[in-house]
């Protein structure tokens, strides 16, 4: 991940591995001060090719005065642990909570996107101890409903074996395939796309290793039907949606949230946005996590 303003680099190991997260400090402030008085917020990002914490660099640093806040690189992604095999559902399911234990005490508010706010219905399931809220972006498992994401064109063309790792390096990890990426799947409007964000796309995207988790997950490897989950959420939760998100619109959303109307407190299309309303309008971002925090605090 690319350098961010007052931003330190942490450390911890995982099963899988080490995984490296990211803490913002406010100017003339030490990492730690009076942390230990204030809530945890934890960001964390979608999957993608080059995905990583950056995703969230426009926005976390923003809630450092009042929270304390995590912005990890998942295993696979940014500069974190690469494995050299394919990943697993349970990659995730296991990894994420893990994350959490080590570095957070007592129940925490989570902000994730896209495929890991997917996964982070099914983990706050199984671990409902470990949460306090969440504000889930975009949330999908890209088999929603009974769709087949691994019948799709692009997904069969990346399963074929020597064909699949020719085109990563040669059409996905290359600016001209990053560009392609963040304009086709990304942003609803391509001059939002700045330099720093192809950038930091482009330098996650040619990590050592970098190719198995991005060809898992367009292969749809780690795919699944979120629509079978979310019922059995109980923890508190607020949805955001990307208006003109590609494959995965606001009628996901709402289908998603009248089948929990109890857990789920609000639902609201950030407008004139695509998948990652956090790198397209990082400020309109800030102030809807800032209304979700208010709606599951009862305000």
């Amino acid at each position: 991940m690319l350098k961010i303003p007052f931003v330190e680099q942490n450390r911890v190991m995982t099963k899988l591995g080490q995984m490296v997260y990211y803490i913002p400090t406010l100017p003339g402030c030490s990492v730690n001060s009076d942390l230990s008085e204030k809530a945890t917020l934890v960001f964390l990002h979608g999957f993608g090719g080059g995905s990583s914490a950056f995703e969230w660099a426009k926005v976390f640093p923003a809630f450092a005065g009042e929270y304390r806040v995590l912005a990890p690189d998942l295993i696979g992604w940014g500069a974190s642990a690469h494995l050299e095999r394919n990943y697993t559902v349970d990659d995730y399911l296991s990894s994420i909570p893990e994350f959490f234990r080590a570095t957070c005490e007592g129940p925490v508010t989570v902000v994730a996107s896209a495929l890991t706010a997917a996964f982070m219905v099914r983990i706050a399931i199984a671990h409902p101890q470990l949460f306090k809220s969440l504000i889930l972006m975009t949330p999908a498992g890209l088999s929603d409903f009974g769709s087949d994401y691994t019948r799709t064109p692009f997904a069969q063309i990346v399963s074929t074996p020597i064909l699949d790792k020719l085109l990563y390096s040669g059409a996905i990890a290359t600016r001209f395939g990053i560009e392609n990426f963040l304009k086709n799947r990304q942003f609803a409007d391509p001059s939002r796309i700045s330099d720093d964000i192809v950038d930091a796309y482009l330098q996650s995207a040619q990590q050592p290793h970098a190719e198995y988790t991005a060809l898992s997950f367009v292969r749809g490897d780690l795919c699944f039907d979120l629509a079978d989950y979310i019922a059995q959420l109980t923890t508190p939760t607020t949805l955001l949606w990307g208006e003109k998100a590609s494959f995965t619109g606001p009628d996901l959303g709402r289908k998603l949230a009248d089948k929990n109307p109890t857990a789920i407190k609000l639902f609201e299309v950030i407008k004139s946005t695509g998948l990652t309303p956090q790198l397209e309008l990082p400020a309109v971002t800030i102030g809807m996590i800032q209304t979700c925090l208010k709606v599951l605090a009862g305000e």
